[in-house]
């Protein structure tokens, strides 16, 4: 059976969009995901503000690198996004993805998405489908 980390370099490895968002890997483990990326211009809004799929697609790969991690091929099902602050660019986001509750099947994660200064611009839950294929 393959570890976390090689399950999360395999899909590290392939999925273009972290890739372009420059997502660093920090830390993870069976159920634990630790990322971070610094926000550019072109991923700004009208408003000058980051995007808010910018914040949600930093949680939703520290999700799907977490909820992956144990072994199982999972899928999110269901996800929603609080933002709390805004990010602008020049920012370092840091997702951390913990794993709340695992069952057979399904899965649920909190993803905290955090800044520079430590406050926290934004809150992700997010359930998985754990499929039966193995990785």
């Amino acid at each position: 059976m393959k570890t976390p980390g090689e399950i999360i370099s395999q899909m590290y490895d392939n999925d273009a969009f972290s890739l372009w968002l420059g997502i660093e890997r920090l830390a993870e483990k069976a159920g634990y995901c630790h990322l971070k990326m610094v926000v550019r211009q072109e991923m700004t809004n009208g408003f000058g503000i980051a995007h808010g799929g910018i914040t949600y697609s930093l949680a939703d790969s520290a999700l799907a690198f977490a909820s992956n991690s144990h072994g199982q091929q999972a899928m999110s099902i269901e996800t929603s996004i609080s933002h709390t602050r805004p990010v602008k660019a020049g920012d370092e986001l840091w997702a951390e993805a913990i794993e709340l509750n695992k069952s057979r099947r399904l899965a649920i994660y909190e993803v905290k998405v955090t800044n520079q200064d430590k406050h926290t611009v934004a809150l992700f839950k997010g359930t998985v489908f754990r499929t039966e294929k193995d990785w």
